[in-house]
């Protein structure tokens, strides 16, 4: 092995080479800024960088075969081949490549095995980038167990009524491999609707979540281009269901809903006091902090919408009882329109709020029921 530096383009980085060579998928990149001295030993260095899924370090088996997480069984198994003709140690490839090739395969080739790790929400890529080298990472919520950083850009920031930037840009995709999730699957702003699960109460739940639906599709999704809605994900922490997520650069909202009666509702961070009685609404500060684990570089937080049989967006009323003015908690509880103000403001206040976060969202529609 021998170490050779270059000046090709881009960050500053270093090029290991096995056996001599410094072509094919052999190539490993490091990144450290390094004077440079042969630029011409790296003329593939924008390839390289691109092609990291198929080093033993990638977490997603879709990359290593270069498929989209849509990809049907013929595209896996035609993937499969020319994956492994260039990985394979007779064709000049190495065995550790060759074999997260094979255990890719073999998990995307079997229908259950890849429903597990699909719903496992398994890493879809490396960590994106912007134009300025740092990563849009956001401060975690109160409750979460994430180590985020706070990076500002020193420009003036995008805000979430401009025109969707996907990340990465599709006209990026490598030579010869395919994006996550196709443009037209990226560019729709719902994925996948509520449908029964289950025996006992279908009808209600669904009900119940087509009016959340609507109610987002029309007083939040319009006024953030780049938001995107995902319905009916399993839960990493149990095998409950999470019925709504939005995305919205580097910021995710998990909700549920509850439909009551109007009234007035006391909310005292663990149960809806109603006339002596007690409603628990449902459990999801433990599946937002699994989220959170799963995504630290994004700011999850979780949301019950209590829904009014009438329709009215104002009740039921919610008040905080006994609660500390300005405590922050990892799930909020409000009515429809304290949804639809709170959401659009955490949503809104994230850094690149009009950016579609296309590892992310492809990684969310792998988890849809």
């Amino acid at each position: 092995m021998h170490e050779s530096k270059c000046t090709c383009p881009g960050r500053p980085h270093r090029v290991v080479a096995r056996g001599g060579t410094l072509r094919g998928w052999s190539v490993v990149v490091q990144d450290r800024p390094l004077n440079c001295a042969d630029r011409a030993t790296c003329e593939d260095w924008p390839y390289q960088q691109k092609d990291e899924g198929l080093t033993e370090s990638s977490s997603s088996y879709y990359q290593v075969l270069r498929v989209a997480v849509t990809a049907t069984e013929k595209e896996i198994k035609v993937a499969y081949r020319r994956a492994a003709r260039t990985a394979h140690p007779d064709h000049g490839g190495d065995a550790a490549a060759f074999r997260q090739v094979t255990r890719a395969y073999e998990t995307l080739i079997d229908p259950t095995r890849r429903k597990a790790y699909d719903r496992s929400y398994a890493a879809g890529t490396l960590r994106n980038e912007d134009s300025d080298g740092e990563a849009h990472f956001d401060a975690p919520p109160a409750g979460s167990r994430a180590s985020a950083t706070v990076h500002r850009q020193a420009n003036v920031r995008n805000t979430a009524g401009d025109p969707p930037v996907y990340v990465p840009p599709f006209e990026d995709t490598p030579s010869g491999g395919v994006p996550l999730v196709p443009l037209s699957v990226a560019s729709q702003q719902v994925h996948g609707m509520p449908r029964k699960r289950g025996i006992f109460g279908a009808e209600a739940r669904i009900q119940r979540e087509m009016r959340t639906v609507q109610l987002l599709t029309r007083q939040v999704l319009p006024a953030i281009p780049a938001a995107r809605l995902v319905n009916g994900l399993q839960s990493p922490a149990d095998n409950s269901h999470i019925d709504h997520a939005v995305l919205s650069g580097y910021r995710l909202a998990l909700i549920g809903s509850m439909l009551l009666p109007k009234g007035a509702y006391a909310w005292d961070g663990r149960t809806l006091n109603h006339g002596g009685r007690a409603i628990a609404p449902p459990q999801l500060t433990h599946v937002v902090r699994a989220m959170q684990d799963i995504f630290p570089e994004l700011n999850v937080t979780g949301w019950t919408v209590v829904l009014n049989p009438g329709g009215n967006l104002h009740e039921p009323v919610i008040d905080n009882h006994r609660r500390s003015a300005g405590a922050l908690e990892a799930v909020q509880v409000v009515n429809a329109a304290g949804m639809v103000r709170g959401l659009k403001e955490f949503l809104a206040a994230g850094p690149a709020p009009n950016t579609v976060n296309v590892p992310v969202l492809a990684r969310l529609l792998r988890g849809m029921h």
